[in-house]
């Protein structure tokens, strides 16, 4: 018996087929990303900006919005990094809209609200997706149990905190609600700084 396939339907099937295996691709594609150093990110007037480029630094990279209650943290992490600076600490923020909708500017008037309402001088970046299927892969690696297995897990809510030692390797994270000068926080950057890179 001859079977006829009508062009509509073979076209139909190879649709199918090609949107299977580009998700097939994607969702099995493993990282080739070793560290929080070998991402390339956005700054928040949209230049490329290498995380090499803080080798040596300890970092904190925080998801942050504008309209949340934790917004006021970015009074403490001003601080934190005004702070602790000189020392070789760098807080980098990374807005996302991923919670209730609570980052929905665009970079220019969130750097404008930055500023002006905080005095913010630390790092800002473009704003990206810190879950979901548009998650970026930084925040992929980060909340990975394969890149990340110690400190994995899904981000909970805006200001969640993720410390980097100067290696590039994540050593702590904290809560959202975890205030950026609380004991832990300070102890736990203050033990970092104290650590040397690793002799290459």
């Amino acid at each position: 018996m001859t079977t006829i396939i009508s062009a509509a339907m073979l076209l139909s099937i190879l649709n199918f087929s090609s949107l299977f295996a580009a998700n097939f691709t994607t969702a099995e594609a493993p990282m080739t990303e070793q560290s929080v150093l070998d991402f390339t990110m956005k700054s928040i007037d949209d230049n490329d900006v290498p995380l090499s480029s803080y080798k040596g630094k300890v970092l904190l990279i925080v998801n942050v919005a504008s309209r949340c209650g934790n917004t006021k943290q970015y009074h403490g992490l001003q601080k934190l990094y005004e702070t602790y600076r000189d020392k070789g600490l760098v807080v980098l923020g990374f807005p996302a809209n991923n919670f209730m909708g609570q980052e929905p500017g665009t970079n220019a008037e969130i750097k404008e609200f930055c500023s002006t309402k905080f005095g913010v001088t630390f790092p800002m970046f473009s704003k990206i997706s810190v879950k979901g299927d548009d998650q970026h892969p930084l925040y992929r690696f980060l909340t990975s149990d394969d890149t990340n297995p110690e400190f994995s897990g899904n981000v909970k809510w805006n200001f969640q905190k993720y410390l980097v030692n100067r290696d590039g390797a994540v050593i702590a994270k904290f809560a959202p609600g975890d205030d950026p000068m609380s004991a832990d926080v300070v102890l736990a950057v203050e033990s970092a700084l104290h650590q040397k890179p690793a002799a290459k």
